[in-house]
């Protein structure tokens, strides 16, 4: 089930035998320094250092009881539930261990810790990496509430009219829902039976609903419990929006009529975002998304290194590479936002 490394075929659509050699000349760069090699010992010890301070969140939880300081660990819970999903993500790429098989074990697991579907996950994320950014195949852009291009205005009436048209202003509140509708996308998937691995998603799925319910009300009384569910599904699905929308946010949408190479489809409709270690720390590698999108089973360890030669490599080519910071990523995604809903805002 995880993730290959997606290597394109060599027919592509392109028919200039330069273009199609590009992305093979690129991959031959990178896997000579060795950075497409799996790092074990790299993994072992963020897994470990992700346990402990899941286990050290537990025993504080436990210690402070029906306190309402339990909404700081709402949050500290918020933060690191998004870390577990981010090594869930790297397992469905396949960079953590050598096999799919071993890999989708972890993903299994770590999917459970957070309450996610594995397999509802990776469908929908397969089908995103094939076509990023393309019009009726990326599940990315397709979200009821918003539109991001223009032909998404088409089908939009009543409340989504009204959602789309302030859904710039409207874009970081609503990721308050996001964590629910995970948990609900996977919870219908399994229910339809859309999972390869139904009943153990299903058995996954239930015991973490009990235990995340069970140990909150047996530890806090109802108001505090509520509370301290709602920031933390509140913030971790905030979290987990802003970690995955800058990467194609407000880039460059396509259709199926667009003829694209592997290479050029991938670095076109995906940015970057600078910044140091803390960044790679708190977006989980997908500040990486160019790199990312090109060589999807790179040991996120390794994508830093990667970048200045894919960076390099694209400018030699003529390849738009875009990135900037944080903050300036996410005035592109209101940006784009903005501009595609201005034909709600100015019709009578």
């Amino acid at each position: 089930m995880a993730l290959s490394s997606m290597t394109p075929p060599s027919a592509e659509a392109d028919s200039r035998a330069g273009v199609r050699n590009d992305f093979r000349d690129l991959a031959g760069l990178v896997r000579r320094q060795g950075l497409l090699d799996r790092r074990y010992g790299y993994y072992a010890a963020k897994i470990s250092l992700t346990a402990l301070a899941l286990v050290g969140g537990c025993v504080a939880f436990v210690v402070l009881g029906d306190s309402w300081w339990q909404l700081a660990m709402a949050a500290f819970f918020a933060v690191l539930f998004a870390q577990v999903a981010f090594l869930g993500h790297d397992a469905g790429h396949n960079q953590i261990l050598r096999t799919g098989r071993a890999n989708d074990r972890l993903g299994y697991g770590f999917a459970a810790i957070v309450g996610m579907s594995y397999g509802w996950w990776m469908g929908k994320h397969t089908r995103h990496h094939a076509s990023p950014n393309h019009e009726g195949d990326d599940p990315d852009i397709e979200i009821p509430l918003l539109a991001f291009t223009r032909a998404q205005l088409g089908d939009k009436s009543g409340f989504v009219h009204w959602t789309t048209k302030h859904q710039a202003g409207l874009f970081f509140p609503l990721l308050l829902l996001e964590g629910i509708s995970l948990h609900w996308a996977g919870i219908r998937a399994v229910w339809r039976g859309e999972v390869k691995a139904r009943r153990l998603e299903a058995v996954l799925l239930i015991a973490h609903i009990g235990g995340y319910l069970g140990a909150i009300f047996l530890v806090m009384s109802p108001p505090v419990a509520i509370a301290f569910i709602a920031v933390h599904q509140g913030l971790w699905g905030v979290y987990m929006g802003c970690s995955f929308a800058p990467g194609h946010k407000g880039m460059p949408t396509y259709t199926d009529k667009t003829k694209l190479d592997f290479l050029r489809k991938q670095v076109l409709t995906s940015r970057n975002v600078r910044g140091g270690p803390w960044v790679d720390f708190a977006l989980g590698g997908l500040n990486y998304q160019i790199e990312h999108h090109l060589f999807p089973s790179m040991p996120r360890g390794n994508l830093r290194r990667a970048q200045p030669l894919v960076r390099e490599f694209c400018v030699a080519h003529e390849i738009g590479y875009a990135q900037c910071g944080l903050l300036t990523t996410y005035g592109h995604v209101l940006r784009h936002l903005r501009d595609v809903s201005a034909p709600f805002r100015t019709a009578k």
